[in-house]
């Protein structure tokens, strides 16, 4: 399957703005003139930014055969050289301004602001007749982890996302997330197959730039991680107008109570569709929805399985939980479940090893009405004097408190981050509501997050 091959039929539909209409016929030629300086079935980088450059070469290369493993432009030098020594891609298709790059590399072709530098040596790899695409797991900065995609898995969850979105030709979305994550590509992916029109930016959307640019293309969507979403409310999102606007979708991460309710509500008013998602990179992007017209009735739930999944939950014995309201790890089965994980080149022609079936790793439970809610991670549980404690429910329970906190820890010892003064409330509630012992209040100036607004809990202090 490789219907990126079906998008032919879209001809002088705009497939892409930016600065300047593209058409599907022209982003095609465009596309496939990359891939042709490739060449052959063979691995190449792609260093991604939201500009044309890697759009096109993107969609080149999935239509070519080449397997792109698409990482942040802005990567730093030295893990990229890892990657290089792990991968051995043949191209690295990158700014013409990266000047490590200029400095080891022959370019072979350039368009726009790209070049196409030819790696010193070629290695033959031996690539699964199937793969398609490598991903970073969203939570790994440093790790030469990637995700094994099929063309399958890619196109069979982008069909299913166009099917519950109810994404056609008419749809005006905008790029607010990075290409290189897994929502970010899934948004581009659902859109093509669906003849939409893709206005591409870089630009932030606490950028005037940015909503001038909405208004002046009349964009109907954007998808946001929770980050993006705090930072929405902070813009007063209820005055900002936008007529053209119908479609919000939110995944990458659990939005607070107070948020989602205040985002279904100012949705509601303004008669825009809010979508709440779940997913992962494992399984391509998306795995549930959440209707918009459920929000209120439902809220805090990730919803349902998109059209074609199946989800269940599992005991710690690995029996199926059949009853409502009894917690167990989340399993989901799929088309687009991946192939599995890549950590050196001798890993890209490994077969299936999921065969469809997916162990999140994610503690859920579901209603009387089989809409399901996530608890916590699995190894978000700590034990502290004996007790089992879920950090994310401490977490969810102190923000519905009004007291915007996130908290990490180990067995014996749980740490709890607060941005404001207000370490005295946080004791008395955790005492008197929770009765829990154990714990250490610390006063942060940020929450440190990775590129796709993803709380790094790992480089949090544990010390004041």
């Amino acid at each position: 399957m490789n219907s990126f091959k079906n998008i032919e039929e879209f001809g002088n539909r705009t497939a892409v703005y930016a600065e300047r209409k593209y058409s599907y016929s022209e982003m095609l030629e465009i596309a496939d003139g990359i891939c042709s300086k490739v060449g052959e079935r063979t691995l190449v980088f792609c260093l991604c930014s939201n500009n044309i450059e890697s759009l096109f070469a993107y969609i080149g290369f999935i239509r070519g055969g080449v397997v792109p493993v698409l990482l942040d432009a802005s990567i730093h030098i030295d893990r990229l050289h890892r990657l290089i020594n792990l991968y051995k891609p043949s191209y690295i298709w990158a700014s013409s301004d990266n000047q490590d790059l200029v400095k080891e590399m022959d370019s072979s072709f350039e368009f726009g602001d790209y070049t196409l530098f030819k790696c010193p040596k070629i290695f033959q790899h031996i690539l699964h007749e199937e793969l398609a695409l490598l991903l970073t797991t969203s939570g790994s900065t440093g790790s030469p982890k990637f995700v094994r995609l099929s063309y399958e898995n890619i196109f069979s969850n982008a069909e299913s996302i166009a099917k519950y979105l109810d994404i056609n030709a008419d749809d005006k979305p905008i790029t607010t997330l990075p290409m290189n994550y897994s929502y970010g590509l899934s948004i581009i992916n659902s859109h093509f197959i669906s003849g939409a029109t893709i206005v591409v930016t870089n630009e932030s959307i606490i950028k005037k730039e940015f909503w001038d640019l909405c208004k002046e293309q009349q964009v109907t969507t954007f998808g946001g991680v929770p980050f993006v979403y705090e930072m929405l409310d902070r813009l007063k999102f209820e005055e900002i107008n936008l007529p053209s606007l119908k479609k919000l979708t939110q995944a990458g991460g659990k939005l607070s109570t107070n948020l989602s309710s205040k985002f279904t509500n100012v949705c509601n008013q303004k008669g825009i569709q809010f979508f709440t998602m779940y997913g992962q990179t494992e399984a391509t992007a998306r795995m549930t929805y959440l209707p918009y017209e459920k929000n209120l009735e439902k809220a805090g739930s990730i919803g349902i399985a998109i059209p074609g999944g199946e989800l269940n939950l599992q005991d710690e014995n690995g029996n199926e939980i059949t009853a409502p309201n009894v917690a167990g790890e989340l399993i989901y089965k799929g088309a687009n479940v991946s192939l599995g994980y890549a950590e050196s080149l001798f890993d890209l022609s490994k077969e299936d090893e999921n065969n469809g079936i997916l162990h999140t790793g994610d503690m859920a439970y579901f209603d009387q009405d089989g809409y399901f809610y996530i608890s916590g991670r699995i190894k978000r549980m700590i034990k502290v004097y004996g007790n089992r404690i879920s950090l994310d429910e401490v977490e969810q329970f102190l923000n519905e408190h009004g007291h915007d906190c996130i908290c990490a820890g180990t067995d014996d010892q749980m740490y709890i981050y607060t941005l404001k003064e207000d370490s005295v409330q946080i004791k008395k509630i955790i005492k008197e509501k929770l009765n829990l012992k154990g714990f250490k209040i610390i006063k942060i100036e940020q929450i440190p997050r990775n590129h796709f607004g993803k709380i790094l809990y790992s480089e949090l202090p544990k010390n004041a």
